[in-house]
């Protein structure tokens, strides 16, 4: 199956490998659902060191503009970040309850707008307002029950994420861009 997006050919293809990835996948998010609240941990103690590592290639950066435009830019939004990573590092609990508030925030406020949406147009009514529902209550659920959610919901999120992603990747395979189209045009100055 191919399309062309822009002149650009676009090919899904699948192969073994591609089974294979998709079931270890799969299993590592039945075992990221069997332990959400470790994969919870864990996955915010992996956003405060990614936050730490890009904050230092921040500022380091930062560093080769002196005298240059986007010094200053590049110096306080790699020192924001690296502050951001080590406060995450510090207070993982915390920051678990602030990951977990904006998600709840994200569904409360996605479902809204479907409901909204699906008062705007006639077709597919139903469907976006069984969805905004659902997210409404998703919402709800998380904004009313934040600290027994927290050190969960983003374990829950990680692994469902992973079984659809391991099942995506079984039963469609990969995207790629097909090589034969794709052409460099180079043009003299």
């Amino acid at each position: 199956m191919s399309f062309s997006p822009g002149g650009v050919t676009i090919e899904r293809s699948r192969s073994g490998w591609d089974i294979v990835w998709g079931i270890l996948l799969l299993l590592a998010g039945l075992v990221i659902l069997g332990h959400a609240v470790v994969a919870t941990a864990v996955s915010v103690i992996f956003l405060g060191w990614l936050a730490v590592i890009g904050g230092l290639v921040a500022l380091v950066a930062g560093l080769f503009r002196i005298g240059k435009g986007g010094f200053w830019p590049a110096v306080i939004s790699g020192a924001l970040l690296l502050v951001i990573g080590i406060v995450m590092l510090r207070n993982p609990a915390v920051t678990a309850v602030t990951l977990t508030l904006l998600a709840g925030t994200l569904f409360l406020m996605g479902g809204v707008i479907r409901l909204v949406a699906a008062f705007q147009v006639d077709q597919n009514r139903w469907i976006m307002i069984f969805s905004g529902v659902v997210s409404v209550i998703l919402g709800l659920i998380v904004v009313f029950n934040l600290i027994e959610s927290s050190f969960v919901l983003l374990g829950v999120l990680l692994g469902v994420q992973a079984i659809v992603d391991g099942i995506t990747l079984m039963v469609l395979g990969r995207w790629r861009v097909a090589d034969s189209t794709v052409q460099v045009v180079e043009t003299g100055a």
